[in-house]
């Protein structure tokens, strides 16, 4: 049975905080480079507040618990997300593609514009799996997995070919990134992870949905289950015509007319 506590209220907060994160996130990195320390720092400082938010509500199986959980994976998670973005942790390689680079050989070069954060974010979560393991709420632990996952999935594809290709949130400074997108059609690759992130998150629900009502594990999983919603509706976006981007205009004064490959 669907209750508003249990299940509708988690999944408004889950998209709720995400929108407005985002758009955080995309309108720092689209500020002047000069203001990138600052905001390092400051994303750094979130991050840590994440990191001790999940680390101490792991101990405890309440829904104000839950929902503390969830936002400290969303701060450590944005803390990375501009620390890419904003150029302090990426890869060794900094330049566009080499023309006529194709096969093994390009993968490789895509796989060092961003390996030092891919190697961060999987070593962040690997840390907060283990910090929560055995503990009564892993919420946080598996937010931060999940969303890890997701975006893996969504660069490789992206890597790969897929129809759309909006790029509205990447900041002027990483447009050699768009050198390392794939041809714009529909791969089996995509089509492969709609239905698995599809899958995901029905099971997802449905693991929510099962839960008692208006209770710690119904609004833990539905938390979960909110950003499964949302990584599949990302990965949906590349496939459709839909920009968006347009979802966060209002982070990104000054861009002009968006920018599409």
């Amino acid at each position: 049975m669907v209750s508003l506590y249990g299940h509708i209220l988690p999944l408004l907060a889950t998209l709720v905080i995400w929108f407005v994160s985002t758009g955080l996130v995309a309108w720092l990195d689209n500020r002047p480079r000069r203001t990138f320390a600052r905001s390092l720092t400051l994303a750094a400082v979130g991050g840590m507040i994440g990191l001790g938010a999940i680390v101490v509500s792991a101990q405890f199986a309440t829904i104000a618990a839950a929902y503390v959980a969830l936002l400290g994976a969303l701060l450590v998670w944005a803390w990375h997300e501009m620390s890419f973005l904003m150029g302090a942790v990426a890869g060794p390689r900094r330049a566009p593609c080499p023309e006529g680079a194709t096969g093994w050989r390009r993968f490789v070069h895509a796989t060092n514009v961003l390996i030092y954060h891919e190697i961060a974010l999987v070593v962040t979560a690997v840390i907060l799996v283990g910090l929560s393991w055995g503990a009564p709420n892993q919420t946080g632990a598996i937010a931060f997995a999940l969303l890890l996952v997701m975006r893996l999935s969504t660069k490789l594809n992206i890597f790969a070919g897929v129809p759309n290709m909006s790029v509205d949130l990447l900041p002027p400074h990483l447009g050699y990134l768009k050198t390392y997108f794939g041809p714009r059609r529909f791969r089996p690759w995509l089509a492969l992870a709609l239905v698995a992130t599809t899958a995901l998150a029905v099971w997802l629900g449905l693991r929510a949905f099962a839960a008692p009502a208006d209770s710690f594990a119904a609004v833990g999983a539905s938390l979960v289950f909110g950003l499964a919603v949302l990584g599949t509706l990302e990965h949906l976006f590349l496939a459709l015509p839909f920009r968006d981007g347009a979802l966060w205009g209002w982070a990104l004064p000054g861009r002009g007319k968006r920018v599409k490959i």
